[in-house]
């Protein structure tokens, strides 16, 4: 009797690749609980994103295909694993968009794929998406587009034309954590030169200023300490003007024995994505520098206390701070300030004197942090 082979319709498809779509989380956690993903009402995977305005709205997230000819040892969607495979239709993919959007379920979409073929073979088919949901269906709200490492300038500048956000995984500090990883990607050649040219085509006064550029580490699959990721981060920011970096904790995969993430607890990884989300946070909106962020001796954050927190018990001579005239970036140096609390100080010296934490900030252990350190 032959063999029946089930062909997946369309939901199933996006159950399987809403699933296998969780491995990359760039745009999709963070340090507040308003960033992590949540399951809708049909079991896919939906996004929250900052918008650059500030605002916040949720996306739709797939993959356009799992099936990758990649050899990445981290991903589970890697070539020679035992998954099942599938691939959604161009037209199909946006014609699902729609339905979502029409339904008010997300306001946005975060498209991302496998490497089928060649990285612009993929991106053509990520693109021929996009546009069709730009170009037939009018959509000019927020989308963010995957750009495969080895993508061509060509496909690059396509990927900007239509996408509000772009994004290319950088994965790990160096080219030698890659080669613990992959034996098929060029690091310098296949995603450090493409990010350059997002950045080159991305700059105030370009054309595409307005879309903006993130990437992800993988935490804990190669080796790699976070005083390495920090250092790599800083140069994205500086150098790149990347708008915001990701962490995503190695997710342990079959087949994947040999990297140095099995010698790890997978919490103490989940700690370590953690605490990098808080040293980019108090990079990018408390002033601080990668030379005040502590390591211990393997170069390692603390998994016990948070880098602020260990930054004041180093720096014993800047406290106590006045409340009353400390600057705004003297005040985020206090534990258990943070930005909302330290606007509500200077907007509330506008009219009198402070005279106790109580009159500007909630009850509860941050109060208590903070009252050891300032003085009135």
């Amino acid at each position: 009797m032959p063999a029946v082979i089930h062909q997946p319709d369309t939901i199933e498809k996006l159950r399987i690749l809403g699933r296998d779509g969780q491995y990359d989380l760039a745009c999709a956690c963070g340090s507040t609980k308003d960033e992590h993903r949540k399951r809708g009402p049909d079991g896919n995977w939906i996004y929250p994103v900052t918008l650059p305005n500030g605002g916040k709205t949720t996306l739709f997230k797939t993959l356009v295909s799992n099936a990758c000819n990649n050899d990445c040892l981290y991903c589970p969607l890697r070539d020679k694993n035992d998954v099942r495979r599938c691939t959604l239709g161009i037209e199909e993919t946006a014609d699902v968009f729609m339905q979502y959007l029409q339904a008010r379920q997300v306001f946005g979409l975060f498209l991302s794929s496998g490497l089928t073929g060649d990285a612009d073979k993929t991106m053509a088919r990520i693109n021929a998406i996009a546009a069709i949901v730009r170009r037939k269906h009018g959509f000019r709200g927020y989308i963010h587009l995957k750009i495969l490492p080895g993508a061509s300038p060509a496909a690059i500048e396509e990927t900007l034309r239509l996408a509000s956000a772009v994004s290319i995984n950088i994965e790990t500090p160096g080219a030698e954590y890659m080669a613990k990883l992959s034996q098929r990607k060029d690091f310098l050649k296949d995603i450090i030169e493409p990010m350059k040219l997002i950045s080159r085509l991305t700059a105030k006064g370009t054309r595409y200023e307005r879309v903006k550029s993130t990437t992800q580490f993988i935490v804990g699959a190669a080796g790699e300490t976070d005083k390495k990721i920090v250092r790599y981060m800083t140069g994205l920011y500086q150098r790149l003007k990347l708008n915001r970096v990701y962490f995503s904790a190695y997710q342990s995969a079959p087949g994947a024995e040999s990297l140095s993430a099995g010698k790890e607890n997978p919490t103490d990884r989940l700690m370590r994505e953690h605490r990098l989300y808080q040293v980019d946070f108090l990079m990018r909106k408390y002033g601080f520098s990668d030379a005040d962020i502590l390591f211990d001796e393997s170069e390692k954050l603390s998994l016990e206390k948070d880098p602020k927190q260990l930054w004041a018990e180093a720096h014993p001579e800047f406290f106590p701070v006045n409340i009353n005239n400390a600057d705004k970036f003297t005040l985020l140096r206090v534990p258990g300030l943070g930005p909302r609390t330290v606007k509500t100080i200077l907007d509330g010296r506008k009219t009198g004197r402070i005279s106790r934490l109580e009159e500007v900030m909630r009850h509860g252990k941050l109060l208590q942090k903070a009252k050891s350190h300032v003085v009135f």
